[in-house]
């Protein structure tokens, strides 16, 4: 059919690499070598149209069409059930002076601008997308003049397409704290879904790898400390931290599906507490709400008695988690986060004796369906990939400080 040829010639035309227009006609011959109506493919809804007039010899002329030798006519196959869910779409960057170009969602956020500066330190090519919701510019203003970094001012739960090739997608665009997703719930259930979604339907299109960044908030309130991964939670669906927790649980569930059914290549990262410079101030986090108390010498405030725990991870032993998973990991979630155990008492301390702040420690009601303990068990992490955090919570509350002295007097120090 001529719509076929046309689209070859355009192709070809516009220097696409061969194995672009050979993935399409991989595509083109598989659907029509079968005539599964049942096959949908989004981006071929053209050629669906003229399915039932192709002739015997329209079929022929098809199959004609060049196809590089090595590609594969075998039909997509579904993984049933109990089946081996291995991928069938793979991205190795482990090659030497090998460059890779991503799509970072989020990219202006705490971690997303971190993750954007690791890929960009190790000469790859980064595309950010963000709405600033919660992300601030500020966080990407260095890379201003990069011509390996581009960022894109979009809601990813919006229909969304990118240009060119793309050899991964990390989906890292949501709000993250008590006090944004208490304040945005109906964006952050979409990001999640509708966003996720949406992110998953590029990688699929790219043929890229899909990283999910997800949360431990997805144990809840835990039975089981610490936390390995096989633990299913203990969730509150409709409590107000529902929307970020479950959220979070619909988006690993819709990353497994593509990888099951679509056989997309797909990593899920499970986020413990992280803390580090580009923390948003009064974000409702407890380390950046002790320091930023601490440094305009306001009380501290500790919701509840102080003996909840939570284990602190500083933001660059996080990234290199995250990096190694993406490179190395495999499908099944992992927690990325430090063991070591903290309550949020002797938190409020440490920074009050770092800071040398006179601010006094304070006490208020613990707001409903929050976590009283919070540890990862990383085996799965040090195992697989030789990773475990290097940083001293004490040496990492300091780093933060500096970072936050920069802000004192500035707008973004002053209350919400």
């Amino acid at each position: 059919p001529k719509v076929i040829k046309e689209r070859v010639v355009v192709l070809r035309e516009r220097g696409c690499k061969p194995v672009t227009v050979n993935t399409y006609l991989r595509h083109i011959k598989s659907f029509y070598l079968w005539q599964d109506k049942e096959w949908k493919i989004p981006w071929l809804k053209e050629e669906q149209k003229i399915i039932n007039t192709l002739s015997e010899e329209s079929v022929k002329r098809i199959l004609k069409l060049p196809l590089h030798k090595s590609a594969n006519l075998r039909r997509a196959q579904l993984v049933r059930s109990g089946e081996d869910g291995s991928a069938r779409i793979h991205l190795s960057i482990h090659g030497a002076g090998l460059r890779v170009k991503v799509l970072i969602t989020g990219a202006a956020g705490f971690l997303g601008s971190h993750l954007t500066d690791r890929f960009l330190a190790d000469g790859h090519s980064v595309i950010g997308i963000d709405n600033f919701i919660t992300g601030h510019p500020d966080n990407v203003a260095h890379l201003a003049g990069n011509s390996r970094f581009s960022l894109m001012r979009h809601n990813i739960s919006e229909y969304t397409a990118v240009d060119g090739p793309l050899d991964g997608v990390l989906h890292f665009a949501s709000p993250a704290s008590p006090v944004d997703y208490l304040e945005h719930p109906i964006q952050t259930l979409k990001v999640g879904s509708l966003g996720t979604h949406n992110a998953l339907g590029i990688a699929l299109a790219k043929k890229a790898r899909f990283f999910l960044a997800s949360t431990s908030e997805v144990y809840g309130d835990p039975l089981v400390h610490p936390q390995p991964e096989s633990y299913w939670g203990n969730v509150n669906p409709i409590g107000p931290r529902g929307v970020y927790d479950e959220a979070k649980r619909f988006a690993e569930a819709m990353t497994m599906a593509y990888h099951r059914f679509h056989g997309v290549d797909t990593r899920i990262v499970r986020i413990f507490n992280t803390y580090g410079p580009r923390m948003r101030p009064r974000d409702g986090r407890v380390v950046s709400n002790f320091i930023v108390q601490a440094l305009n010498n306001e009380p501290l405030t500790i919701y509840g008695d102080g003996s909840q725990t939570r284990s602190f991870c500083f933001v660059d032993d996080e990234i290199d988690g995250i990096y190694r998973l993406f490179n190395n990991g495999d499908s099944a979630p992992t927690n990325i986060g430090n063991p070591v155990e903290y309550t949020v008492k002797q938190l409020a301390e440490m920074v009050v004796e770092v800071t040398g702040t006179p601010s006094p420690i304070v006490y208020k009601p613990l707001p409903e369906d929050d976590p009283k303990v919070r540890q990862p068990d990383i085996t799965r992490a040090r195992a697989m990939l030789g990773w475990e955090p290097k940083v001293d919570v004490r040496e990492g509350v300091r780093r933060t400080i500096e970072f936050f002295r920069t802000l004192v007097g500035s707008p973004r120090m002053t209350a919400r």
